[in-house]
């Protein structure tokens, strides 16, 4: 065996029991709070609201382990099976132009990987929204939604495609660089077109009509020195009956958008509240810093994925020929499929900087809103989306961008009381 093989599967192993360890903590975790509402939420919230959340959660968190299972055996399936290799001699059958080989192996395993998940979409979407009462979709909706996202990612993905592995095989070995500046170009164009051109092809955004709303809200903005492109409602209830709001874009195409269900759940004062924390996203930076941050670590990835590539034992590790090998597609391939296996580990570090901001957004709101109003509006928030009060600590310190509700309303307590 080789060495890296045997770091390959260690790093895969553990990852693994990781993940299936810590959904089977959240689970029991929360099955063992699930009889009674936590002190602080006891009267907000009532017992059979506390228990539906649990049991939705517990139900999310057991189709989570077929999610393990299934990305676990693509994986091993497409690198020591020896699928990549299978896939790579299908093309070269047809395709003798390596970048034209490279993009064909690559949007291949994408789409087969998009395929295999389809199943586990559709349980979630028919039987446990469904069954939570959350699901509005039918499957004409389902399917028409998974067409418009795959022809959505073709268009864009494979100019994008096409710009990589072009240069990756033109630059010299620098190319990593190119490579990196290309990529940061299309993730600010996407960003900077996603408003009014990429979000309408998948839900109806009007203008807010709710006149003592609006003057409340831009009264909010100018306090806020937060200047927009509009107040859009967009059509959620069409799909689902979770609430949320946010803004989207930069510059003159920055929009704030609520779901139609949020507006009819919560009052003006709560509303507010809630913007005011989503301004706070914006007033301390957050949206900018998790750019950079995003971009230095793909610069990272890239300059590893520039010495790897250059390495024989890497291919042979993982069960690919290198005489096999068509082009840098393979390489680049290769490293995104084994790389979560190699930073999971790493993932409360994310979460950790992810809270820190929702905090600093949550404190911004107290100052320039009202924290009790806000607290209101998070746990009917709570309540309507039926998210658990009792995480495991753990499994949430891995995967919950927001901090824990309990930890999240006492701390926005202590500022109402100061």
């Amino acid at each position: 065996m080789q060495t890296f093989t045997a770091v390959f599967l260690v790093a895969l192993l553990l990852t693994f029991c990781a993940r299936m360890w810590l959904a089977t903590r959240h689970i029991h975790h929360v099955l063992a709070h699930r009889n009674k509402v936590p002190a602080n939420f006891s009267s907000r919230i009532d017992l059979e609201a506390h228990q539906k959340a649990a049991d939705y959660t517990c139900a999310k968190t057991r189709l989570g382990y077929a999610s393990i299972l299934l990305e676990t055996g693509l994986l091993l399936i497409f690198t020591l099976g020896g699928g990549l290799n299978a896939l790579a001699a299908f093309w070269s059958a047809w395709l003798s132009n390596p970048l034209a080989h490279g993009m064909a192996l690559i949007i291949s395993v994408m789409s087969l990987i998009s395929l295999a998940g389809i199943p586990i979409s559709y349980y979630r979407t028919f039987v446990i929204e469904q069954k939570f009462g959350f699901n509005k979709m039918t499957p004409r909706m389902f399917l028409k939604d998974l067409a418009g996202r795959a022809a959505l990612g073709m268009l864009l993905g494979m100019p994008l495609l096409f710009v990589v592995l072009w240069l990756m095989e033109k630059m010299g070995t620098n190319w990593w660089i190119y490579v990196w500046l290309a990529w940061m170009g299309f993730n600010l164009a996407v960003l900077a077109i996603y408003p009014t051109w990429i979000a309408p092809l998948f839900n109806k955004f009007t203008p807010l009509e709710d006149a003592p709303l609006k003057m409340r809200i831009e009264q909010l903005m100018r306090k806020c020195g937060f200047k927009s492109s509009g107040l859009f409602v967009m059509d959620g209830s069409r799909r689902s009956n979770h609430g949320n709001a946010y803004f989207t874009g930069f510059g003159k195409t920055k929009r704030i958008v609520f779901f139609d269900t949020l507006l009819s759940r919560l009052d003006g004062s709560e509303i507010e509240a809630v913007l005011a924390h989503e301004l706070g996203h914006f007033k301390r930076r957050h949206v900018i810093k998790r750019i950079l941050w995003t971009f230095a670590m793909s610069l990272i990835f890239l300059w590893v994925l520039g010495y790897l590539m250059q390495q024989d034992w890497f291919y042979r590790g993982l069960g690919v020929s290198v005489s096999a090998l068509p082009s840098t597609a393979m390489a680049l391939l290769l490293f995104f499929l084994i790389m979560p296996a190699f930073t999971f580990l790493f993932q409360p570090l994310a979460s950790l900087y992810s809270r820190k901001h929702e905090f600093e957004a949550d404190e911004y709101a107290a100052h320039n809103a009202s924290a009790t109003d806000l607290i209101r509006a998070l746990v009917k928030l709570y309540q309507d989306n039926a998210a658990t009060l009792t995480p495991d600590p753990l499994h949430s310190a891995f995967y919950d961008s927001h901090p824990p509700a309990a930890m999240r309303i006492a701390r926005l307590q202590n500022l109402a009381h100061n």
